[in-house]
């Protein structure tokens, strides 16, 4: 069966993502724009380095050239990003890319952006995962060629312009120039390369690289910025003298920083200082947005500045949907996406890594130096996580636990609230949390907690873990 979580539709390479199914996902697209009247635009597919992302788009852009649409396609891969970008620009109403982000290098996946430049919402993906229970097995498609030649695809030319020179023109690039960071960029083997590449050199930045290029392997790590998987980002900084550190994931949404010293910056930390930045320094007011997995940190900060800080639930939609509500400054995530008010509605490395640099060289310091003082400001605050893989049975099992009987375990902190709004989330007095969900892009239980140490953190997810049996 096919179904679209949080980021999509991912799935195994070679069983369930086959030619098969990416035409049923091609196909029920096709019939849900015909139904929405949404069917008057073209359609932009892109694609990232996995394996088989290439042909996976050819076939979905066989199976559309058969159900009448006109296909813009690129000629080389793509971050997330340039897809969103694009939709927005020309008005669009659906791209589509083919993509697994950050998931282990045997997945692959369909991302499906709408009108806007948005990630399709729950009621969009619901419906078509209705239709594609119901199409035949037969698809009709027109060879790849053959479209080519009826002018049924056309191959977009300098896609990256737009989108490049948008960003530019938000940036400080005065500032950079100014003070020329000696930065090593490791785009982990993904499609996010080039236009990070694009924007830090013609700041005048000084750039080096490591993991370029296309490995489907992924050079046998998760295409994930995290600390645990930059140890030779961190390793080559320190050596090397660099003043920073810069890594996106696979498709080149995400974002993972590096400091001089070989401290690993975390995403929570880069939604905070960005923030104080662009609402200190740029003088960007306006209240910031996080989902139920992110620091609370940012909630203090604005409280601060007199702003709000805004919760919602996980998936990078709800973010976007609540920026453009409430006027945001920022908006992101704990898993390293983030975006800014006036860009796309969707997670943006691209932007967010080129805005860090600007930030560093207009505030002339460290990223170690920015949040250390803003923790001895507004307090320190640790995230300690755990992914945990599952069978069906535990599945029901600890949905039961969770909510049905709606355990509470002693945690040892007093508790202010629970919500369920999405999974579970315990908020403590002290100001920090726990919160169990199931992910919507792997089979994996994640729980995360915050307190004011790494050990108190990781004290709170051993008592749950303990409480549900893992």
């Amino acid at each position: 069966m096919i179904r679209f979580g949080t980021g999509g539709w991912r799935a195994v390479i070679g069983e369930d993502f086959i030619c098969a199914n990416i035409r049923k996902v091609a196909a029920a697209v096709a019939l849900y724009l015909r139904e929405t009247g949404k069917d008057d635009t073209d359609v932009i597919i892109g694609y990232d380095h996995r394996f088989l992302s290439d042909v996976a788009a050819r076939w979905m852009a066989e199976t559309l050239c058969a159900a009448g649409f006109h296909v813009l396609f690129l000629k080389r891969s793509a971050p997330t990003p340039l897809i969103m970008h694009t939709v927005k620009k020309r008005g669009l109403r659906c791209g589509l890319e083919v993509t697994a982000s950050h998931n282990p290098s045997n997945y692959n996946g369909i991302k499906i952006v709408v009108d806007e430049g948005r990630d399709a919402p729950l009621e969009v993906t619901g419906r078509i995962e209705e239709l594609i229970a119901a199409l035949p097995e037969d698809i009709a498609v027109v060879p790849f060629d053959k479209a080519v030649a009826a002018g049924q695809v056309e191959f977009l030319r300098n896609p990256f312009n737009p989108f490049l020179d948008d960003i530019i023109a938000q940036l400080d690039m005065e500032k950079i120039r100014e003070r020329g960071p000696r930065i090593l960029f490791d785009p982990m083997y993904g499609s996010g390369t080039y236009a990070l590449m694009c924007i830090l050199y013609t700041a005048r930045c000084t750039v080096d690289t490591i993991h370029m290029g296309r490995d489907a392997y992924f050079g046998g790590n998760m295409p994930a910025p995290t600390e645990t998987t930059l140890h030779e980002l961190t390793t080559r900084v320190v050596a090397g003298g660099y003043d920073l550190g810069i890594a996106l994931d696979g498709d080149g949404d995400r974002l993972g920083i590096v400091d001089a010293n070989g401290r690993y910056i975390s995403a929570n930390e880069i939604l905070v200082m960005l923030y104080y930045y662009l609402h200190e320094y740029r003088g960007w007011k306006g209240p910031v947005v996080r989902n139920m997995s992110t620091t609370h940190m940012l909630d203090r900060v604005a409280a601060d500045l007199g702003e709000t800080c805004y919760e919602v639930p996980v998936g990078f939609k709800w973010i976007s949907a609540k920026i453009d509500e409430v006027d945001a400054v920022l908006g992101g995530e704990s898993s390293g996406g983030l975006t800014v008010r006036g860009h796309i509605h969707g997670k943006d490395s691209t932007y967010a890594a080129a805005l860090f640099v600007e930030m560093i060289s207009a505030m002339n310091r460290s990223p170690s130096e920015i949040i250390d003082m803003l923790e001895e400001k507004y307090g320190k605050s640790v995230m300690a996580e755990a992914n945990m893989p599952f069978a069906p049975a535990d599945k029901q099992r600890v949905q039961d636990l969770v909510f049905k009987e709606k355990i509470v375990p002693d945690f040892g902190r007093e508790i202010d609230r629970v919500s369920y709004e999405d999974g579970c989330k315990f908020f403590f007095k002290d100001g920090g949390f726990v919160t169990c969900r199931f992910s919507g892009t792997e089979p994996l239980l994640r729980i995360f907690s915050e307190a004011g140490t790494k050990e108190r953190a990781q004290e709170s997810i051993d008592i749950f873990r303990a409480a549900l049996g893992l």
